[in-house]
């Protein structure tokens, strides 16, 4: 069995913490309540300083699993109550400002960039240490934050302490690195888990699944305005057209239909193919003319995208929608071990029938008479009369977008 000596034993390099510290045991004990990982950071940069660690900035540097966002940057100066968020696009990786930042420099393996900042810059210095210099720091440290299967964060810590950090002051914060990447590691996880629902079943229907409601049949039923949407021809184009063609006109497409839903409250359950469907729930009091607006804004882009389309010698884009109101159930659908979170019911058979009839009256939006009435719309579009609709008992009183307004 080893025994310990003396007490240069103890502190033996790998062994954690060197010292152990009240912000450490905060860190691990006292957090547990916070959600945001940006909170915690202010926290701890003003336990920092009341523990006499001249911090004058800090940053967190994360990446992200985000559609349009490749990263963020949650940044505490002294002073402020509250850090400051940035999101990074993608391809901001390749640019020489990022390929010869410290941030790239952990990413690509290094345990530490450590930079004395006092005196003057050298003839090669770089513009991000310039800045940091001009804001009157002294001294910046990167390290890694190493979370689990291998992704790699980065923390950074400076100061304005004439001389920089003190040797104490740099082993009192590597001593935060590994109770820091536990807490955040957690919250980052949080956030992943959220923006990936939040991705691909929604905001409504990924805060019903993160609050628990995960058992299949588990759901509602609520009223709601629905709108079943269907691009023209896709077949016939996916056949033709390169791959890559195919899917950036897919991209243009829902990009314009799908913005507006969005903008004006509408949840997109899910995208089917070359299709998608949206319901806006009633228990806003505008769900029926929020949907009639995305419409109309949906038009009005996919006019521009046409417009572009015919720049190239490209045949128009045309499409169908169908629109209906009433009673859906909203819930878990599916296998044991596979579930999809969408609605189901009479009334989204009614528009999804009503959007396969905008082939055959040569209108590309159609509404019920029931969502007309609830819209209280019916003098601004045409009434094209009562058409039967396969698969369900009773004619349905059918009303168009004027052709004047029609994409």
């Amino acid at each position: 069995m080893q025994s310990f000596s003396n007490k240069a034993d103890i502190a033996e390099e790998g062994v954690w913490p060197i010292r152990r510290r009240r912000i450490l045991d905060w860190l691990v004990n006292d957090t547990r309540g916070e959600r945001f990982i940006d909170n915690i950071l202010v926290e701890m940069c003003e336990k920092l300083l009341a523990a006499g660690v001249a911090v004058a900035r800090v940053t967190l540097h994360f990446r992200t699993n985000h559609p349009q966002w490749i990263g963020a940057r949650i940044l505490w100066k002294e002073g402020l109550a509250e850090a400051k968020i940035n999101t990074f696009a993608y391809g901001v990786e390749n640019t020489p400002e990022f390929l010869k930042s410290p941030v790239n420099a952990i990413h690509q393996g290094s345990e530490e960039v450590r930079r004395q900042l006092e005196g003057t810059a050298d003839g090669d210095e770089d513009s991000f240490y310039q800045e940091l210099r001009d804001d009157g720091l002294t001294e910046y440290i990167a390290w890694p934050l190493e979370h689990t299967f291998g992704k790699r964060h980065v923390v950074t810590f400076s100061t304005s302490r004439p001389g920089g950090f003190t040797s104490e002051h740099v082993d009192f914060l590597r001593d935060l690195l590994p109770a820091l990447t536990l807490v955040s590691e957690i919250r980052l996880k949080n956030i992943m888990a959220r923006t990936l629902l939040q991705t691909y079943v929604g905001p409504h229907a990924s805060e019903q699944i993160l609050s628990g409601v995960t058992t299949r049949g588990s759901g509602a039923t609520v009223g709601a305005a629905i709108m079943i949407c269907d691009l023209r021809d896709f077949t016939a184009i996916s056949d033709l057209w390169p791959r890559d063609d195919v899917i950036h006109l897919l991209n243009d497409y829902f990009d314009a239909m799908s913005d507006p839903i969005e903008r004006h409250g509408g949840e997109i359950l899910k995208f089917m193919g070359d299709g998608l469907l949206a319901i806006f729930p009633l228990a806003k009091e505008t769900a029926c003319l929020d949907l009639l607006q995305a419409i109309r804004e949906g038009q009005a882009l996919m006019a521009q995208l046409n417009q572009q389309y015919a720049g190239n010698g490209r045949e128009p884009l045309r499409y169908g929608v169908g629109v209906h109101v009433g009673d859906v159930m909203y819930g878990n659908i599916g296998s044991r071990r596979r579930l999809d979170f969408t609605v189901i019911g009479p009334a989204v058979n009614v528009a999804s029938r009503l959007e396969t009839l905008t082939k055959e009256v040569k209108r590309p939006v159609l509404l019920s008479r029931a969502f007309v009435e609830m819209a209280g719309c019916a003098k601004d579009m045409d009434s094209l009369g009562t058409f039967p609709l396969r698969g369900l008992g009773e004619p349905v009183d059918v009303f168009a977008f004027p052709e004047r307004v029609a994409a």
